[in-house]
């Protein structure tokens, strides 16, 4: 993604530290799951994790993309995110259905990583043009 950003500013800075401190959490919040045998609330917890980790993603998206404006190559490559858009609907809609059945929000959590499996190609098109 950075490949194709021409300049940064001080939003953008804060919003990628942003983004590294809720992946900085991501090892603490798999840990007290594991620890807890997959219990509710650690289940909710690390998908409350994973939620913040996407929203701080799209905050980041949003001041590179007020940035660049819409004609560059970083726009072009984002395109509308409909895999970032999907994937945090379905982190919230996780972590509420956790209290009802915590394997269900293991499973959805699991559901998004097999969406995201498949690699992104779009930066590398725009890249290679």
């Amino acid at each position: 993604m950075f490949h194709t950003v021409q300049r940064v500013d001080g939003r953008v800075l804060w919003a990628n530290l942003h983004l590294l401190f809720w992946l900085s959490l991501m090892p603490v919040t798999t840990a007290f799951m594991g620890e807890n045998h997959f219990a509710a609330v650690p289940v909710a917890v690390y998908g409350f994790d994973l939620v913040m980790c996407t929203t701080a993603y799209s905050i980041l998206v949003i001041a590179l993309h007020r940035q660049h404006g819409p004609d560059t190559a970083f726009a072009k490559a984002i395109g509308r995110d409909r895999k970032g858009r999907i994937s945090l609907a379905v982190y919230i809609a996780a972590v509420g259905l956790t209290f009802l059945d915590r394997w269900i929000g293991v499973a959805l959590y699991v559901a998004v990583a097999l969406i995201w499996l498949v690699p992104d190609t779009r930066f590398a098109r725009v890249i290679e043009k």
